[in-house]
C-alpha cells in the first residue's frame, strides 16, 4: 500500500499545483478534507475549513499580479497503521507578470485516504525566502 498512496499522494499534489498554475477552484475543492487546515508561511494566517479555502484562493486568483504558488514534495511517509500520510518538501510563489520567484520556503501537509481518495487535512509553510 505505502508505494501505492505515495504514487496517488504525488498524482494529488501535482493536480493541486496545476489548478493552483490555471487557477481552477474547482479542482482544488475536492483535494481538501472538509475541515482541512492551512497555516501561511509569512504571517501564519490560518485558514480553517474547505470553504475558508476556497475562498482565500479566489481571492488570490483575482489579484491583479498574482503568485502561482507550487509545492514539491521532498519525502511521503505513509503509515502503516492508518489512512495518512505526511509529505514534506519545498515551496515557491512565482509572479505571473514577470516570472519572477517572490517567495519560497519550506512545507508539510497531512494527507487522509477518504472513500479512496487522498485529501490533504493540513498543510503548514515556512517562508525561507
Amino acid at each position: 500500500m505505502t508505494a501505492t498512496a505515495d504514487l496517488a499522494i504525488r498524482m494529488a499534489r501535482a493536480t493541486f499545483n496545476r489548478a493552483l498554475a490555471d487557477a481552477n477552484l474547482s479542482a482544488i475543492g475536492p483535494l481538501l478534507a472538509p475541515n482541512v487546515v492551512l497555516v501561511a508561511g509569512t504571517d501564519s494566517a490560518l485558514i480553517t475549513g474547505r470553504k475558508a479555502q476556497l475562498i482565500a484562493w479566489k481571492r488570490e486568483f483575482a489579484a491583479k499580479e498574482r503568485l502561482i504558488y507550487t509545492r514539491t514534495p521532498d519525502t511521503i511517509l505513509v503509515s502503516p497503521v492508518e489512512p495518512i500520510a505526511m509529505e514534506q518538501g519545498h515551496w515557491q510563489g512565482v509572479a505571473t507578470g514577470s516570472g519572477a520567484m517572490l517567495a519560497s520556503g519550506t512545507y508539510s501537509a497531512k494527507w487522509r485516504e477518504m472513500g479512496g481518495a487522498w485529501m490533504i487535512e493540513a498543510e503548514l509553510f515556512l517562508t525561507l525566502a
